[in-house]
């Protein structure tokens, strides 16, 4: 089996539809694909409907977090949807999306980048708006090459000259909230220098001591030695490593199945899951 346990459609951040992005997974040989947009729930019904035969969908989100200073995002998978209080943090963060979109652009005039609100909206299109549209913009213009490129301290990396703060969950009420819920939660790519500041090691014992299933450790933003130092964290905490994408389309090189999760975590993921069961594609109607 081939799992890929992290994806963006154009619900949030990613340029596939979420038909589309369904579509694409069982195209790339993966047998397994799980949808976790930005803070929003909004692309799996249509992706559940386009689900081609062959192929499951797992439903899940990838909620903003920060601890002691630190952002962080925490997948979750399987959970119900329409638990009330994960779905009032959901609308907390979604909310504040716009206003801090338009504070970064402000930022940017300031810098003397001719970036308007009407280009970042017309990125975003009906996706919860977040940075990597305000990046694209800035390659739209010429400022930067890549995406990538953007998150930087120059420019959209925490703290960065143009980077805007927004409401984000304490983890472990996010770890509680998604437990509550019937979830699964996984810290993404831990070790990702290059966005910025990570979270220490001690942090992420304590996270795993309120319960924090599994960190994602095959990642497009791990080397080897991190990994196998993340494996080896895992191991003395009794938690689960997945490996995943992270695509997003277009706006990043990696394709989908560029990093897999084994089987046997993901039937452990499963096993513990009671907020939602994983959607058997039986042949939807493509995307539109």
């Amino acid at each position: 089996m081939r799992i890929d346990l992290h994806t963006h459609s154009t619900a949030s951040d990613g340029t596939d539809t979420p038909a589309q992005l369904v579509v694409n997974a069982a195209a790339a040989g993966l047998d397994v694909v799980a949808l976790t947009d930005h803070d929003t729930v909004r692309g799996h019904a249509e992706a559940a409907a386009a689900l081609p035969e062959g192929l499951t969908l797992v439903t899940g989100a990838e909620f903003s977090c920060r601890i002691d200073g630190v952002g962080l995002h925490m997948l979750a998978y399987l959970f119900d949807p329409d638990e009330p209080e994960l779905a009032r943090e959901r609308e907390l963060v979604r909310d504040d999306r716009v206003p801090r979109a338009r504070t970064m652009v402000r930022k940017l005039q300031e810098l003397g980048v001719p970036v308007e609100w009407e280009q970042v909206a017309r990125i975003a299109g009906d996706g919860s708006v977040g940075r990597p549209h305000v990046a694209t913009a800035l390659v739209e213009l010429g400022v930067v090459e890549t995406v990538s490129d953007a998150f930087t301290p120059q420019w959209l990396a925490d703290g960065g000259r143009a980077y805007a703060e927004k409401h984000e969950l304490d983890p472990f009420d996010a770890i509680r909230l998604v437990k509550a819920a019937g979830g699964v939660t996984v810290f993404a790519h831990p070790a990702a220098v290059k966005r910025g500041d990570v979270v220490p090691e001690s942090s992420i014992a304590r996270l795993a001591a309120a319960g924090l299933d599994g960190i994602e450790v095959d990642h497009m933003d791990h080397d080897e030695p991190t990994r196998a130092r993340l494996r080896g964290l895992a191991r003395d905490l009794g938690l689960l490593t997945t490996g995943s994408s992270d695509y997003h389309g277009s706006r990043k090189t990696v394709g989908l199945g560029e990093y897999t999760t084994d089987p046997e975590i993901y039937g452990e993921i499963t096993r513990r899951a009671t907020g939602a069961f994983p959607v058997p594609g039986a042949g939807g109607r493509g995307p539109a």
